[in-house]
């Protein structure tokens, strides 16, 4: 953790570095523990330092379908609920056994008031955030299966390997058999 926010706050002074450690909770989840439960609401975020969770919704059918994917070094949470503590949209569970950093609805105003090159950190989070999913939007309304397979490679390059198939084709609104014949068509070009 202390590398990543090296990384994104050079300014910050070792003092500031410890402050914003000492904001978080360091957890391990076990693979499929959740974290955040749908319709309860969220108590806290996370930030992946490893491992990978999932964000998701399961319909009246009982179809899971996969919103956002947070491998090492990303940001998960249902932020609706955390804020307003309304109950939350999604849930969020572990892929894979995972060391999470937890933060609380407390945690960006904490860190705004410790350090002051956090506002611009945190401007570029929000950013991120909306430009990766008004992309998903898009591409979840206009794409192909084969150029939303594509856009999931760029955007979770450690992941395909990783994941079970059936995750990677519920993230992408396909069956497995569908993902499959993605996968042979894309390897034959």
């Amino acid at each position: 953790m202390h590398d990543y926010f090296r990384r994104q706050l050079p300014a910050a002074t070792p003092d500031e570095l410890a402050a914003i450690e000492a904001l978080f909770e360091p957890r391990q989840l076990a693979r499929h523990e959740v974290l955040v439960r749908a319709d309860e609401v969220a108590r806290v975020g996370a930030f992946v330092a490893r491992g990978c969770l999932r964000s998701f919704v399961v319909d009246a059918k009982g179809k899971e379908h996969i919103i956002q994917f947070a491998p090492e070094n990303w940001w998960i949470s249902d932020q609706n609920s955390l804020n307003r503590h309304e109950p939350a949209q999604f849930s969020i569970d572990a892929v894979e056994d995972a060391e999470v950093l937890l933060f609380d609805a407390t945690f960006f105003r904490k860190l705004s008031q410790l350090t002051p090159a956090f506002t611009e950190f945190f401007h570029r989070l929000l950013q991120n955030n909306v430009r990766t999913l008004q992309r998903r939007l898009v591409l979840t309304l206009s794409a192909s299966a084969e150029q939303r397979y594509v856009d999931f490679l760029q955007t979770y390059p450690t992941l395909a390997r990783r994941l079970p198939q059936r995750m990677i084709a519920s993230y992408l609104g396909v069956t497995p058999e569908s993902l499959s014949r993605i996968r042979r068509e894309l390897a034959g070009h």
